[in-house]
C-alpha cells in the first residue's frame, strides 16, 4: 500500500470494511481490523498506515493492555479514539473470561463432552469443528435419528467446516443400545465422510461412537 494514499482512492477490495463484509473478519489482518476501529488517519497518513504504526510501536498481543494515556498520547489518536480502543478490548476481556476453547486430544475429552447424549434414546450425530491446534471453533448436531448414508451426508457435514475454516473435524455420535461397536452403517458412513474430507483437504482425525459406559474409537483401532 502507498503510504498517504487516502482509504477512499484504493480499490474497494483493499479497503478494510470492504474486505470484512465480503470475506468475513478472520481474512483481515491486524493491521486492517485495527484501520476499523480507529475509522480514520490523520493529515498526511491514512488509517492503515496510523494502525500499522501503533502496531509496529506497541506490538499486537501488547495493545489489550495499554493504558488511556500510552494511546492518547500518540499522534493521530486523541482522547476519542484511545477510548474506543480500550473499551473495545475491555469488552472482549469481558465476554471471554470464562469461556475457555475446547481441546480436543484423546477420544475421552470428546466421551466426557458429550455427556448428554452418551444414554440418549435416539442417535445423534455430532461433529466437532476445530482449528489447527485441536482447538473447537464449533459443535453442530447433523441429525437424530438411526444412522443412514442418505440422513448424514457429507455437505452437512463440511459446509460449516468451510464456512468456519475449520482444518479438521471429529465424528461423533451415541448408541442407545449401549453397545459402542459400530455397525456397518457406520463404518459406511465414516469412509464415505473421510474421504470427502481427504477432496477437501480437512482431515477427519477420528469417529468416536460413546455409551455410557465407555467409547469406541476408530482412530484408536485403526479405521481412520
Amino acid at each position: 500500500m502507498l503510504h498517504n494514499q487516502k482509504i477512499k482512492d484504493l480499490p474497494k477490495i483493499e479497503r478494510p470494511r470492504e474486505k470484512l463484509i465480503q470475506y468475513g473478519p478472520t481474512r483481515l489482518s491486524n493491521t486492517e481490523l485495527l484501520a476499523i476501529l480507529l475509522r480514520s488517519g490523520k493529515k498526511g497518513e491514512n488509517v492503515v498506515d496510523l494502525a500499522n504504526k501503533i502496531l509496529k510501536k506497541y506490538k499486537a498481543e501488547n495493545l489489550p493492555n495499554l493504558t488511556y494515556q500510552e494511546l492518547k498520547d500518540f499522534s493521530g489518536l486523541g482522547p476519542a479514539k484511545a477510548c474506543e480502543i480500550i473499551a473495545c478490548f475491555e469488552l472482549g476481556k469481558r465476554l471471554l473470561k470464562d469461556k475457555i476453547a475446547g481441546l480436543y486430544l484423546k477420544p475421552e475429552d470428546v466421551w466426557k463432552e458429550l455427556k448428554d447424549i452418551r444414554d440418549h434414546k435416539k442417535e445423534h450425530f455430532v461433529i466437532f469443528y476445530l482449528d489447527s491446534r485441536n482447538q473447537e471453533i464449533k459443535r453442530e448436531i447433523i441429525s437424530v435419528g438411526s444412522l443412514n448414508a442418505n440422513l448424514v451426508h457429507p455437505r452437512e457435514v463440511f459446509e460449516p467446516a468451510v464456512k468456519n475454516l475449520a482444518a479438521q473435524i471429529i465424528l461423533a455420535h451415541n448408541h442407545p443400545s449401549g453397545d459402542p461397536e459400530p455397525s456397518e452403517d457406520d463404518l459406511e458412513i465414516n469412509k464415505r465422510l473421510v474421504e470427502a474430507g481427504r477432496i477437501l483437504g480437512i482431515e477427519v482425525i477420528d469417529h468416536i461412537v460413546v455409551v455410557k459406559s465407555g467409547f469406541f474409537s476408530f482412530k484408536d483401532k485403526g479405521i481412520i
